[in-house]
Order: C-alpha cells, then structure tokens, then sequence
C-alpha cells in the first residue's frame, strides 16, 4: 500500500508539472508542426492545345485557391496530349490532362477521370454513299492537333484499312471546309452552340452514326470499335443535341479525358488534389452543365490505360496518408512529446469539468442564500423579489446550458430541483422548470 500510494502522487506531481510548465511549450510544438503544412502545394498542370480543355482546366486553376490545399497553375505554351505526357516524364509539370486511349508509359500513373469525350465523325453530304476506303482515298480530313486522340484514332483505322499516308490529306482546322471530320470533344453547351453555328456556315456537313442504340451489345460496329479499344465506351448523342445534325440518335463511342502524373507524385498531394476537385463538383457543373455529372468519390479507374498512382488509391479506399507520412520531416522530433501531450489532454479535459462544475455551485450557493434571505414572517416585497431572482437564476443556468458552458448532468438537474423546491416554499405558483423543458 505504502509503495502503491507513492507512485500515485508521484503521477499526480509529474501531471501538476506538465499543467504548469510544460503545456504552454507543447501547444508551441503544436503550432511549429501545423506551420509545417500551412502552404497549399503548387502543382504545374500542362496547357492543351483544344480551346475547351483549355479553359476547363483554367476554371479549375481558378476554382482551386489560396484557401485550397493545393494550387494548379497552367504552363505557358500549349502542348499536344503525347508532349504533355513527355514534359510530365522529365520533370517539366507535375500533371496532363490526356485521353484515356493514349499508349502506356511506365512512369505514368493516372491520378482520376474529369469528363467524357465523345468521337464525333462528320463529313459532307455528298460523301454519304461511299463506305469505308473510298470515302477515305483522297479526301480532306481534320483530325485534331498532331499526338491528339482523334488523330492517333484516325491513324489507326488508316493503318488497319492499308492506307497510305499520302492517299489523304490534313487540314488545319473546320475552317478549311475539310471532307472528314473526326474528333474528340465533350458535349457542353457551349461546344453545342459552336456546332450548331458550324452547320449553318457548312450546310452540307452530316454527322455519321455507327448504327442505332438497339445495335449496342449485338455485335456491330460499335461493339468492335470498344472490342479492339478496351479504353472506349458505346455513346448515344440524343436526338436534337445538335439541332439539324441529330434529326436521330447517333451511335459512337466516347472516352475519358484523365489527369496523370508521374507515378513518384507525393501520394498526399495527389489525395489532397482529388480531395479538392470533388468538393469543388458543384462549381464545376455549375460552370459546365452535363460535363461532371458523372464525377463522384467512387469514380472508376478500372479502364484506366495507365497505372493507378498510390494516392488515387489511397483516397479509393478511403485511407487518409498518416500523419508520418504527412509530415516525415519532422515527426521524430514529436513522437516523444505523444504521452504528454495524451496526459497534457486529460487534464485539460478534468479542468473544463471542474469549471464547468464550479459554476453549477455558484448557482447552488445563491438560490440557498436568497432562501435563507427571507422567512415566514418577511414582507410580501421580500419574498416577491427572491421569487425572481430564483427565477433568473434558474433563466441564466438555462442559458448556460444552451450554450453549452454547463452540462445538462445530475448536478444540473440538483440545481433545478433545489430551486423549484425554494420557489414553491416561498409559495410561488407559476409552473416550475424542467430539465426536459430545456
């Protein structure tokens, strides 16, 4: 017993001691480490050369401010998806946003789906009853931007149908008036109106289908576009989209634009980065109507052409980076400091019991000397005056709970038992008080 309550003073001495002098160098220590992490990381994003991608991803720089753990701000010079991946590589930016159908890299990881964008083949109404290579051989096609989607897409079906390079021929952009048009876009309303505004300048352009939504799934066209393209999905264009163009549904296939990385990204950055992104979802719809609908927490990765960077997965599962892993710099320093800061929190928490006690007794003292203040023989006056301060004590102590500086405990429940007891002695009728009021 006697060596039992030594070691409980001793405690009692080692936790006065840490109250008194050590708790004010712990809150510093505290406030060092979140200093530490008080600067949003700035994460260099790759500017796209499609206008549309161009100023999603500068809404989203914008949207991402100096109140955001993590800031994204856009090279200065445009690069096609296939450059945004190589400057991602060496070092140059930290993040691309890049079509989910481009070739793997190993040092590439794909940090989350944004949007969906959708194959879209034109061409002009006189090419309508050629098929295939004759529709091809000779014509005039804009395809995007060199390394984009939709000319590695068109060069691939080149290459499988046997055409040669110089049976065709590019052109810059709509404006040339081209035979073929093939490319990937998100369907938004501004990009509706711009194709709207085109079919009034080029009258004679069509939109071409890959049949009709009933064929999804029996094996056309379609089916074997997503077969020899896994990263693919089928896609319906719903009639009157595009005005004149989509008298009736249009059967295509669409794909993600994705944000990569390099796979050696901070995994807590990039969780912060995705963690950011989808609390900004309704800005971003807002901004976009159609085009992040899709976006959720649980996005799918499943289709991803490339591997899935650790903090995407991380963030997947739901499972926060540590706070070693957080702060690894500096963490040694503080994992000795953990036991008193623990017994440092104990004794913060008995010492907001203690006030909050010490202030339930304050009301006990008072409604006892306001009964003795008066007896049966005091005047009416009297006793009419300690009814109502009994009764603003008991206003205050209300009060108090609401605002959560007494506990609605059984020392509460005392005090309201006491002072309802005193105002019926001093002959009060009103309906007394009750915890439950409360």
């Amino acid at each position: 017993m006697y060596y039992r309550a030594k070691h409980i003073l001793t405690q009692t001495r080692f936790l006065n001691s840490i109250r008194k002098h050590h708790l004010p160098v712990l809150a510093a220590c505290l406030s060092l480490l979140t200093a530490c992490d008080s600067g949003p990381h700035e994460l260099r994003l790759v500017t796209p050369t499609e206008p549309v991608d161009r100023s999603i991803v500068a809404e989203l720089g914008d949207l991402l401010g100096d109140d955001t753990n993590v800031r994204i701000s856009l090279t200065a010079t445009p690069l096609s998806e296939e450059a945004a991946l190589d400057a991602v590589q060496s070092g140059e930016a930290d993040l691309a946003l890049v079509s989910n159908n481009l070739p793997f890299r190993v040092d590439i990881a794909t940090v989350m789906p944004l949007y969906p964008t959708v194959l879209h083949i034109g061409h002009r109404e006189g090419l309508s009853d050629l098929h295939g290579l004759e529709m091809l051989r000779g014509a005039s096609i804009y395809a995007g931007p060199v390394g984009s989607a939709s000319r590695l897409v068109f060069e691939r079906i080149a290459e499988r149908m046997h055409l040669d390079s110089d049976e065709y021929r590019y052109v810059s952009g709509i404006e040339a008036f081209p035979d073929i048009v093939i490319v990937f876009s998100p369907i938004s309303p501004e990009r509706i109106d711009e194709i709207r505004g085109l079919r009034k300048e080029f009258p004679e352009f069509a939109l071409s289908t890959m049949g009709t939504p009933q064929d999804i799934g029996t094996g056309n066209i379609v089916d074997a576009a997503v077969l020899m393209n896994p990263h693919f999905q089928p896609f319906v264009i719903p009639i009157g989209t595009y005005g004149e163009l989509t008298t009736e549904p249009i059967v295509t296939v669409a794909v993600d634009k994705i944000l990569v990385a390099r796979s050696d990204l901070d995994s807590a950055v990039v969780y912060d980065l995705i963690n950011e992104i989808l609390r900004l979802r309704p800005a971003l719809s807002a901004k976009r109507p159609g085009l992040f609908q899709q976006l959720s927490g649980d996005f799918d990765t499943s289709r991803s052409t490339y591997i899935v960077h650790a903090g995407t997965q991380a963030y997947l599962q739901r499972s926060a980076p540590t706070v070693y892993e957080r702060y690894s710099g500096v963490a040694e320093v503080f994992v000795t400091l953990i036991v008193a800061i623990g017994s440092a929190s104990i004794a913060a928490v008995r010492i907001f019991r203690m006030r909050r006690k010490n202030r339930i007794d304050r009301f006990y003292s008072q409604t006892i000397s306001l009964r003795r203040s008066v007896n049966a023989s005091s005047d009416p006056e009297d006793i009419e005056r300690v009814t109502k301060e009994i009764r603003s004590l008991q206003n205050q102590a209300f009060d108090l709970l609401v605002d959560e500086k007494l506990a609605a405990d059984e020392s509460f429940r005392i005090f309201v038992t006491l002072s309802n007891d005193v105002l019926r002695q001093l002959g009060d009728t009103d309906e007394p008080l009750r915890l439950s009021d409360s």
